[in-house]
């Protein structure tokens, strides 16, 4: 068992509460990642998949992805479609002009220096041009089936609203939660809370009424809630 912070939550309570929120979750549909994980088990359509995804809802990126996966599935395809092939494929998943170079460009890089392949290293998987370490995360949990942390908004804002972590960014969070949290929970931490952040536990006015783990949140900075 790790060290509990003063005011943190513990191992037995934050495990109790991942219990109860991933049974909360089970009937929703995945996010768009995870799906695409699920269906193709391809690392590469996983890593494109994560970038359209930025800042696009999941409902725009799933089929985004498959339209542009119908064109091309391997970087070899890819390289030889048009900027403006792939622009009219995932459009209108956010800024699509910039990630339409942006997978021409990582997927060159792929060919050049890996043959093709995605690396399965955090290390690596960060020095291709445009991938962060959320992207680079999911895709090592998604793509690889690698135990890995990531966080985003949605993570970040659950684990201190939880009461489990006290951070400031999502860059904080993950460094914190790779310390404390039991890496058994890692696989799906990440796809449980955003499916958890959408449509239970909101930035603003979460509705704590549904929520199973409510005994336990500490429902830090929560102001007004349902």
């Amino acid at each position: 068992m790790t060290e509990k912070p003063s005011g943190l939550l513990d191992d037995n309570e934050i495990s109790k509460a991942i219990r109860l929120i991933r049974r909360a979750v089970k009937d929703l549909p995945d996010p768009s990642v995870t799906l695409v994980g699920k269906k193709w088990r391809d690392p590469y359509l996983v890593l494109i998949s994560c970038l359209l995804s930025l800042r696009t809802k999941d409902e725009t990126t799933l089929p985004a992805s498959e339209r542009l996966f119908h064109l091309a599935d391997t970087p070899g395809a890819m390289v030889h479609l048009s900027v403006r092939q792939i622009e009219q494929a995932i459009y209108p998943v956010g800024f699509y002009k910039t990630k339409a170079r942006r997978i021409i460009g990582i997927s060159r890089d792929l060919l050049k220096r890996w043959a093709g392949q995605v690396p399965d290293t955090l290390e690596s998987l960060l020095t291709l041009k445009g991938v962060g370490r959320k992207t680079a995360n999911l895709v090592l949990t998604e793509g690889f089936g690698k135990p890995a942390m990531c966080v985003d908004t949605h993570v970040h804002r659950i684990s201190n609203r939880l009461g489990y972590v006290r951070t400031k960014s999502p860059e904080e969070t993950e460094t914190a939660l790779r310390a404390r949290l039991p890496k058994r929970f890692w696989g799906d931490y990440n796809s449980m809370l955003v499916l958890w952040g959408q449509n239970v536990c909101r930035p603003v006015s979460p509705k704590c009424s549904l929520c199973p783990a409510r005994g336990i949140c500490q429902r830090v900075g929560v102001g007004q809630s349902r």
